[in-house]
């Protein structure tokens, strides 16, 4: 399926264009200005097209719990914000897309800064651009730096038209 030409995907397609091998550090700042917590938590995003998005946060003060790790909401964040990234990357300009249920189990510590890869399959893809509305469960995963999954987590996004007015 031929990636959705939406005002997220343009603008992704023109950084690429003129950025070069500083395309994340564009991406990041561009997503970071417009999601102020994607900024504010320092989160950086590694790869986003219409099928993937790679998301990282690095183990740093800002982002960090009482025993020195990668705070439960910013893991929170990190999952949320791949999920939302590839969904966004489909949703039709005419639509809005919105976060529906966040499901996460903490299962072991982690280790390092952490890594969520989201991922939509062809036919999810299909449905976001010709459904006026509805909802996906998006594929994430999320690992430390000694490859361990911490976290299990279920993120489900809607999109509904957007209001007239």
């Amino acid at each position: 399926m031929e990636q959705p030409a939406n005002r997220l995907s343009r603008t992704i397609d023109k950084i690429e264009q003129v950025a070069g091998p500083f395309r994340s550090a564009a991406v990041t700042i561009a997503l970071g200005r417009t999601v102020k917590f994607v900024g504010t938590a320092g989160l950086r995003v590694e790869e986003l097209s219409a099928e993937r998005a790679v998301v990282s946060v690095a183990n740093r003060k800002r982002v960090q719990n009482h025993i020195g790790g990668v705070h439960a909401c910013a893991m929170a964040l990190l999952a949320e914000s791949a999920t939302g990234f590839v969904v966004g990357m489909n949703i039709p300009d005419s639509a809005v897309p919105v976060i529906k249920t966040m499901k996460i189990e903490y299962v072991k510590r982690a280790s390092g800064g952490l890594r969520a890869e989201a991922t939509l399959t062809e036919e999810q893809r299909r449905s976001i651009a010709t459904e006026p509305k509805g909802d996906v469960l998006v594929q994430c995963r999320v690992t430390d730096e000694a490859g361990v999954e911490p976290i299990q987590c279920e993120m489900t996004w809607a999109w509904v038209p957007k209001k007239r007015g």
